[in-house]
């Protein structure tokens, strides 16, 4: 028999250690397209809900003010979120409602087309969605209620935490301030949809 010597070869237990740890990978692979690996997932704090069969929404959340401040009456807040639609057939989310929380809420004009094996990433660092006006102060660390409703998924309601301003979402802009002059609008930018990326081309 022949034994490789201690430095000729990796020791046994390092060798136990990376199979165990390829063994997720290559059953991924051998899954499929279908592999959990392969599908998107809830990257961060906000919340995921699924409506319907197909339409996911996922990492929703409202950015609030720096740690130990608030956003105050009458200011705007960027809310934020993912659509996802990982099947047939195609939907329009068509309003998002914000009610006892914002006067209006600032959104795509004609909705946000979802696309069959599409997905619409509202993610910033900008804010598209804008909660205008508020109705009340919102703090870091507070849960809110909003409405989001499909043309084909139908209507939803959504628990969204407040996050802070802090770590990961430092980056993100706040919503541009209010304007006492100009009344809130429903829809102003227009809505688009990128198909999801075919699971072959991140390998």
């Amino acid at each position: 028999m022949i034994r490789s010597t201690g430095r000729g070869g990796l020791p046994r237990r390092i060798l136990i250690v990376a199979a165990a740890a390829l063994a997720p990978v290559i059953a991924g692979c051998e899954a499929g397209n279908n592999a959990p690996t392969l599908q998107w997932h809830q990257p961060t704090d906000g919340t995921l809900q699924h409506v319907g069969k197909n339409i996911t929404i996922a990492n929703a959340f409202v950015l609030g003010a720096p740690v130990g401040a608030a956003l105050h009456q009458g200011q705007n807040a960027g809310l934020f979120l993912g659509l996802v639609n990982d099947g047939k057939p195609a939907d329009r989310l068509l309003t998002i409602k914000a009610p006892g929380i914002a006067q209006a809420v600032q959104f795509p004009i004609g909705g946000i087309a979802l696309l069959p094996q599409s997905r619409v990433l509202l993610s910033g660092p900008q804010p598209t969605v804008i909660l205008q006006h508020l109705s009340r102060p919102l703090t870091s660390g507070s849960v809110i209620k909003i409405y989001l409703v499909f043309a084909k998924a139908g209507a939803v309601g959504l628990s969204v935490p407040v996050l802070p301003m802090v770590s990961n979402y430092s980056t993100f802009s706040p919503a541009p301030s209010a304007s006492p002059s100009a009344s809130p609008s429903t829809n102003n930018k227009p809505g688009f949809s990128t198909p999801l990326p075919s699971p072959t081309s991140s390998r």
